[in-house]
């Protein structure tokens, strides 16, 4: 890699996609939304930032020109937002950067997308061979069709692709998973809806490290990989860790899962009727989400790239109740 374009470089995993670069001694470019209150702390770090909208063709071409890598990680991370801007920045904004980067004649696009894109069929351990299936929620069914996109590009531009599909993705920095369930479990609000639900747990070192692998390496391309730290835990006691090292009750009330998605619809149309622009407590995505008990195999990432997780799950866990410490846990206990 000479020169390597992130998009979403403000973001949890493009930020640690920076950092690693910029250990590695690599010339990197972050692209991201004018203002963002993240680009400041890259400038400082003498990266070079470019402001601009993944939506616009011109400012990802712009932003594409002259790099040798992309790692696209840009997107909707949200399961409660309005439906165009899952499809004009998910969607549309994928198949820009795929665009800018035919143009540019880049070595190598690597697209992070996601283990949802297979759906919620217990049925089996999903490789990924696996059929993508819709869930009927807006981040999973776009995140699908952003990579008929990528894939498009590479069968019928020659685009060279390659696509990771991590799990559950956690570490020190996390602005989602763990500060979430963290916020719940200190406020009492965390609730179970089905037992023994599995949770896949990907360090973010270990999913850079496969993603970086993916760049260079001439098999990944037109390859996609499944990603997690090679074990799996149970929703209940990764919440009880968690309510250990904040000194939180572990939670423990559980209800029925129809009773959680009913309540979760009956919030989502109160919510829209109403206007209001903050997520519910409950969603329809995130009672599916938490209520699964879904196996995922990340044996082809061994068996063709020779890749296995670095980090392993106790000593990612341990690292990130570290870092949770050092934050501000008055905010998330809401004393």
């Amino acid at each position: 890699m000479k020169k390597v374009l992130v998009t979403g470089a403000t973001g949890f995993i493009g930020g640690r996609i920076v950092e690693r670069c910029l250990e590695q001694g690599l010339e990197v470019r972050a692209f991201h939304l004018p203002g963002d209150p993240g680009a400041p702390a890259l400038e400082k770090k003498g990266i070079q930032t470019v402001a601009g909208d993944i939506c616009d063709p011109e400012a990802v071409a712009q932003a594409t020109h002259g790099v040798d890598v992309i790692f696209h990680c840009a997107a909707v991370v949200s399961d409660w937002a309005p439906k165009s801007l899952f499809e004009n920045v998910t969607v549309g904004g994928t198949k820009n950067v795929c665009r800018a980067a035919v143009e540019a004649g880049v070595s190598r696009l690597v697209y992070l997308s996601t283990n949802d894109v297979f759906g919620l069929d217990e049925s089996g351990v999903i490789a990924e061979d696996h059929p993508r299936q819709p869930w009927g929620e807006p981040y999973p069914d776009h995140k699908i069709r952003a990579e008929d996109a990528v894939w498009e590009a590479h069968r019928e531009q020659g685009l060279p692709t390659t696509m990771a599909y991590p799990c559950w993705v956690y570490g020190p920095g996390d602005k989602t998973f763990v500060p979430h369930l963290a916020d719940a479990i200190a406020n009492r609000e965390m609730v179970f809806w089905r037992r023994d639900v599995l949770v896949w747990p990907t360090y973010v070192d270990n999913l850079v490290d496969i993603l970086f692998l993916m760049a260079e390496d001439d098999r990944a391309v037109g390859r996609g990989y499944l990603v997690h730290d090679g074990e799996s835990t149970t929703l209940q006691e990764f919440c009880g860790a968690i309510a250990r090292e904040i000194e939180a009750k572990p939670p423990s009330l559980h209800i029925p899962f129809g009773l959680a998605m009913a309540a979760a619809r009956v919030m989502e149309l109160a919510w829209k009727v109403l206007g209001i622009k903050n997520r519910p407590l409950l969603t329809t995505y995130v009672v599916k989400n938490l209520g699964s008990r879904l196996r995922f195999s990340i044996e082809k990432a061994e068996r063709e790239l020779g890749w296995k997780p670095a980090v392993s799950y106790r000593e990612g866990f341990a690292r990130t109740m570290e870092w949770l410490g050092t934050q501000d846990l008055s905010i998330i206990k809401g004393k």
